[in-house]
Protein backbone atom coordinates (compact mmCIF):
# COMPACT_ATOMS: atom_id res chain seq x y z
CA UNK A 1 0.00 0.00 0.00
CA UNK A 2 1.71 3.18 -1.15
CA UNK A 3 0.07 5.32 1.38
CA UNK A 4 2.19 2.96 4.11
CA UNK A 5 5.30 3.68 1.89
CA UNK A 6 7.70 5.08 5.04
CA UNK A 7 9.07 7.42 2.47
CA UNK A 8 6.20 8.31 1.22
CA UNK A 9 4.83 9.20 4.81
CA UNK A 10 7.68 10.84 5.83
CA UNK A 11 8.00 13.18 2.92
CA UNK A 12 4.66 14.05 3.64
CA UNK A 13 3.86 14.21 7.03
CA UNK A 14 7.42 15.03 8.42
CA UNK A 15 8.24 15.19 11.99
CA UNK A 16 4.32 14.99 13.03
CA UNK A 17 3.54 12.20 11.18
CA UNK A 18 6.50 10.45 12.56
CA UNK A 19 5.39 10.87 16.01
CA UNK A 20 1.94 10.18 15.57
CA UNK A 21 2.60 6.49 13.56
CA UNK A 22 5.28 5.45 16.66
CA UNK A 23 2.82 6.97 19.20
CA UNK A 24 0.04 4.58 17.25
CA UNK A 25 1.69 1.64 16.40
CA UNK A 26 3.18 1.26 20.33
CA UNK A 27 0.04 1.12 21.89
CA UNK A 28 -3.19 1.97 20.01
CA UNK A 29 -5.19 -1.82 19.40
CA UNK A 30 -5.73 -0.34 15.73
CA UNK A 31 -1.96 0.66 14.65
CA UNK A 32 -0.47 -2.77 14.45
CA UNK A 33 -0.78 -2.50 10.61
CA UNK A 34 1.79 0.54 10.90
CA UNK A 35 5.19 0.31 9.23
CA UNK A 36 7.10 1.05 13.00
CA UNK A 37 10.99 -0.58 12.28
CA UNK A 38 10.90 0.34 8.36
CA UNK A 39 9.29 3.95 9.92
CA UNK A 40 12.61 4.62 11.96
CA UNK A 41 15.05 3.15 10.02
CA UNK A 42 13.74 5.72 6.65
CA UNK A 43 13.53 8.50 9.39
CA UNK A 44 17.55 7.73 10.75
CA UNK A 45 18.78 7.65 6.85
CA UNK A 46 16.39 10.71 6.02
CA UNK A 47 18.65 12.59 9.08
CA UNK A 48 21.74 10.98 7.42
CA UNK A 49 20.99 13.12 4.19
CA UNK A 50 20.27 16.23 6.40
CA UNK A 51 16.08 15.65 5.20
CA UNK A 52 15.82 15.53 9.27
CA UNK A 53 17.62 17.04 12.13
CA UNK A 54 18.67 13.79 14.39
CA UNK A 55 18.60 15.72 17.10
CA UNK A 56 14.81 15.96 16.52
CA UNK A 57 14.02 12.63 15.44
CA UNK A 58 15.89 10.47 18.49
CA UNK A 59 14.02 12.19 21.91
CA UNK A 60 11.32 12.36 19.29
CA UNK A 61 10.56 8.80 18.68
CA UNK A 62 11.40 7.87 22.04
CA UNK A 63 8.88 10.06 23.69
CA UNK A 64 6.20 8.82 21.27
CA UNK A 65 7.25 5.13 21.69
CA UNK A 66 6.93 5.46 25.83
CA UNK A 67 3.55 7.28 25.79
CA UNK A 68 2.47 5.03 23.35
CA UNK A 69 2.92 2.27 25.84
CA UNK A 70 1.12 4.02 28.66
CA UNK A 71 -1.96 4.60 26.33
CA UNK A 72 -1.98 1.26 25.74
CA UNK A 73 -1.20 0.42 29.48
CA UNK A 74 -3.73 2.56 31.03
CA UNK A 75 -6.37 1.62 28.19
CA UNK A 76 -5.80 -2.23 29.10
CA UNK A 77 -5.77 -1.54 32.86
CA UNK A 78 -9.59 0.10 32.12
CA UNK A 79 -10.75 -2.30 29.78
CA UNK A 80 -9.89 -5.35 31.32
CA UNK A 81 -10.80 -9.14 30.45
CA UNK A 82 -13.63 -7.86 28.31
CA UNK A 83 -11.36 -6.50 26.38
CA UNK A 84 -10.24 -10.57 25.05
CA UNK A 85 -13.82 -11.63 24.22
CA UNK A 86 -14.37 -8.51 21.85
CA UNK A 87 -14.87 -9.29 18.59
CA UNK A 88 -12.78 -8.72 15.34
CA UNK A 89 -13.52 -5.28 12.96
CA UNK A 90 -11.45 -3.99 10.62
CA UNK A 91 -9.15 -2.15 12.89
CA UNK A 92 -9.22 -4.73 15.64
CA UNK A 93 -7.95 -8.66 15.40
CA UNK A 94 -8.59 -10.70 18.60
CA UNK A 95 -5.74 -13.32 17.59
CA UNK A 96 -3.02 -10.50 17.92
CA UNK A 97 -4.22 -9.36 21.36
CA UNK A 98 -4.30 -13.38 22.50
CA UNK A 99 -1.07 -13.59 21.23
CA UNK A 100 0.70 -10.80 22.65
CA UNK A 101 -1.39 -12.32 25.92
CA UNK A 102 0.38 -15.84 25.32
CA UNK A 103 4.01 -13.89 25.34
CA UNK A 104 3.40 -12.01 28.18
CA UNK A 105 2.15 -15.13 30.15
CA UNK A 106 5.27 -16.81 29.09
CA UNK A 107 8.25 -13.95 29.42
CA UNK A 108 6.58 -11.69 32.20
CA UNK A 109 7.46 -8.10 32.19
CA UNK A 110 10.65 -8.26 29.76
CA UNK A 111 8.06 -9.09 27.39
CA UNK A 112 7.56 -4.96 27.16
CA UNK A 113 11.28 -5.01 25.80
CA UNK A 114 11.30 -8.11 23.59
CA UNK A 115 7.93 -6.96 21.87
CA UNK A 116 9.32 -4.15 20.46
CA UNK A 117 11.45 -5.90 18.16
CA UNK A 118 8.21 -8.20 17.35
CA UNK A 119 5.79 -6.43 14.78
CA UNK A 120 1.96 -7.15 16.00
CA UNK A 121 3.04 -8.23 19.58
CA UNK A 122 4.56 -4.88 20.16
CA UNK A 123 1.00 -3.13 19.84
CA UNK A 124 -0.42 -5.16 22.25
CA UNK A 125 2.25 -5.87 24.22
CA UNK A 126 1.51 -2.93 26.65
CA UNK A 127 -2.74 -3.39 26.60
CA UNK A 128 -1.74 -6.95 27.91
CA UNK A 129 -0.02 -5.39 30.57
CA UNK A 130 -2.45 -3.27 31.79
CA UNK A 131 -5.48 -5.71 31.24
CA UNK A 132 -3.35 -8.06 33.80
CA UNK A 133 -2.96 -5.05 36.02
CA UNK A 134 1.12 -5.19 36.03
CA UNK A 135 2.66 -2.99 38.68
CA UNK A 136 2.98 0.42 36.56
CA UNK A 137 6.58 1.89 38.29
CA UNK A 138 7.72 -2.07 37.13
CA UNK A 139 6.25 -1.17 33.47
CA UNK A 140 7.57 2.09 33.17
CA UNK A 141 11.37 0.71 33.73
CA UNK A 142 10.75 -1.96 31.15
CA UNK A 143 8.59 0.71 28.69
CA UNK A 144 11.50 3.26 29.21
CA UNK A 145 14.10 0.71 28.38
CA UNK A 146 12.48 -0.77 25.43
CA UNK A 147 11.68 2.77 23.73
CA UNK A 148 15.52 3.55 24.17
CA UNK A 149 16.85 0.35 22.45
CA UNK A 150 13.88 -0.01 20.19
CA UNK A 151 13.21 3.82 19.14
CA UNK A 152 16.54 5.69 19.53
CA UNK A 153 18.30 2.30 18.43
CA UNK A 154 16.68 1.04 14.86
CA UNK A 155 16.74 5.18 14.34
CA UNK A 156 20.53 4.81 15.15
CA UNK A 157 20.76 2.23 12.50
CA UNK A 158 19.66 3.95 9.97
CA UNK A 159 21.73 6.84 10.13
CA UNK A 160 24.38 4.73 10.71
CA UNK A 161 23.46 2.78 6.77
CA UNK A 162 23.25 6.05 5.48
CA UNK A 163 27.05 6.17 6.07
CA UNK A 164 27.89 3.21 4.51
CA UNK A 165 26.29 3.13 1.63
CA UNK A 166 26.47 5.38 -1.65
CA UNK A 167 23.16 7.74 -2.22
CA UNK A 168 22.74 5.75 -5.90
CA UNK A 169 23.23 2.41 -3.89
CA UNK A 170 20.50 3.24 -1.31
CA UNK A 171 17.95 4.51 -3.74
CA UNK A 172 18.60 1.47 -5.70
CA UNK A 173 18.34 -0.78 -3.14
CA UNK A 174 16.55 0.82 -0.07
CA UNK A 175 13.64 -1.94 0.50
CA UNK A 176 16.31 -4.84 0.77
CA UNK A 177 18.38 -2.73 2.95
CA UNK A 178 15.27 -2.23 5.27
CA UNK A 179 14.19 -5.77 5.54
CA UNK A 180 17.90 -6.91 6.12
CA UNK A 181 18.13 -4.49 9.11
CA UNK A 182 14.51 -5.70 10.58
CA UNK A 183 15.54 -9.34 10.35
CA UNK A 184 19.00 -8.37 12.06
CA UNK A 185 17.24 -6.42 14.66
CA UNK A 186 14.70 -9.30 15.38
CA UNK A 187 16.95 -12.01 15.59
CA UNK A 188 18.19 -11.21 19.55
CA UNK A 189 14.47 -11.66 20.10
CA UNK A 190 14.13 -14.92 18.25
CA UNK A 191 17.19 -16.36 19.21
CA UNK A 192 16.60 -15.94 22.34
CA UNK A 193 12.87 -17.47 22.44
CA UNK A 194 14.54 -20.04 20.38
CA UNK A 195 16.70 -21.14 23.70
CA UNK A 196 13.66 -20.83 26.08
CA UNK A 197 11.46 -23.08 23.76
CA UNK A 198 13.84 -25.46 21.99
CA UNK A 199 12.93 -28.37 24.61
CA UNK A 200 9.28 -27.77 24.13
CA UNK A 201 9.65 -27.67 20.20
CA UNK A 202 11.95 -30.44 20.06
CA UNK A 203 9.11 -32.61 22.21
CA UNK A 204 6.46 -31.22 19.92
CA UNK A 205 8.23 -32.53 16.90
CA UNK A 206 9.35 -35.97 18.63
CA UNK A 207 5.33 -36.35 19.30
CA UNK A 208 4.67 -35.27 15.89
CA UNK A 209 6.69 -38.30 14.47
CA UNK A 210 5.91 -40.91 17.41
CA UNK A 211 2.90 -40.00 15.98
CA UNK A 212 3.55 -40.32 12.47
CA UNK A 213 5.62 -43.58 12.91
CA UNK A 214 2.05 -45.24 14.58
CA UNK A 215 0.40 -44.43 12.18
CA UNK A 216 2.19 -45.77 9.32
CA UNK A 217 1.94 -49.32 11.33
Amino acid sequence: MQFLDPRTLIETFGYVGLAVIVFAESGLFFGFFLPGDSLLLTAGLFAFKGELNIWVVLPLVFVAAVLGDNVGYWFGRKTGPPLFNRENSLLFKRKNLLAAKAFYDKHGGKTIILARFMPFIRTFAPIVAGAVEMDYRRFMFFNTVGGLLWGIGVTVAGYWLGSLFAPEVLDKYFLVIVIAVIVISVMPTAIHLWQENRHEVFAWVKHRMGGASADAE
